[in-house]
């Protein structure tokens, strides 16, 4: 019992600046009664209406949860895995080899400068306003903070290890996978997690360009319709998805990292944001 009392504690604690902050901006805004700001009390109301008002059969799941939030779901895992093996794999290449990288290396600062938005125009007009515009555009956005990661973490191994490794003649594809990769996932995870969310923004702006549903387009449409508690039950729905989607990461980095010291999560740096 009183390790429950302890976990309510600490929960509560833990959220109690948020807590307060709902409690002020449901005063404001009932105080204000502008249109454009809706009471969280109204917002909430919506969130049931607009998630949770379908049949039993569906676990009261609303229409829109299928139509829209999987989709857009789809979108952000599917291209983050994609940027994923693409960091991951180029990365690595580069922190191995500095030929490679004095070569490439100015071709990356440049690249990673661009704005993802500036170029969803000429996306638009290579892959066309289907699926793959979308995909494109967030990968491209978010593989850079991978790429710079995974080089930071790879050239992070110590020339103890690589002599070690020379001296016991290691076969190149195990001293990457069993050394190098390794003592580089702390920077890592640290790459995931900034791309993570930057695909979870991306995927917002894609959607709202050329296409007919995901949480994006539905934002837009909220927008465009006057419907300012529907689009802030939208709004809501990102900030939730990307809180739940970095502490997922999180967990798995803590178990992926459980054998470093730190958990992996104190100490890392992040590159390239």
């Amino acid at each position: 019992m009183s390790r429950t009392v302890g976990v309510v504690k600490s929960l509560l604690l833990k959220w109690s600046l948020a807590i307060a902050l709902v409690v002020l901006w449901e005063l404001a805004t009932l105080a204000a009664e502008s249109p454009f700001f809706p009471r969280p009390t109204q917002i909430v109301a919506s969130i049931f209406d607009v998630f949770f008002s379908g049949p039993a059969s569906q676990l009261f799941l609303a229409e829109t949860v299928f139509e829209d939030v999987l989709p857009s779901l789809g979108r952000i895992f599917g291209s983050w895995a994609i940027a994923t093996v693409i960091g991951v794999a180029l990365g690595t290449a580069l922190g191995r080899s500095q030929t490679a990288l004095d070569y490439v290396g100015p071709l990356l600062s440049f690249m990673r400068a661009v704005p993802p938005p500036a170029l969803v125009p000429v996306f638009m007009v290579l892959f066309g306003i289907d699926n793959t515009m979308k995909v494109v555009t967030i990968v491209f956005g978010v593989v850079w903070p991978i790429i710079l990661n995974t080089i930071d973490g790879v050239r992070s191994v110590g020339p103890l290890q690589q002599e070690t490794a020379r001296s016991f003649r290691t076969p190149r594809h195990y001293w990457i996978t069993m050394v190098v990769l390794p003592a580089a996932m702390p920077k890592i995870f640290a790459g995931l997690r900034l791309s993570l969310s930057l695909a979870l923004i991306l995927m917002v702006i894609a959607e709202m360009v050329g296409t007919t549903n995901g949480i994006g387009f539905q934002l837009i449409l909220s927008q465009q319709s006057f419907e300012f508690t529907t689009m802030w039950t939208w709004i809501v729905l990102l900030g939730v998805l990307g809180y739940g989607l970095n502490e997922l990461l999180l967990a798995v980095e803590r178990k992926v990292l459980a054998w470093q010291p730190t958990n992996g999560t104190a100490d890392t740096k992040t590159t390239g944001a």
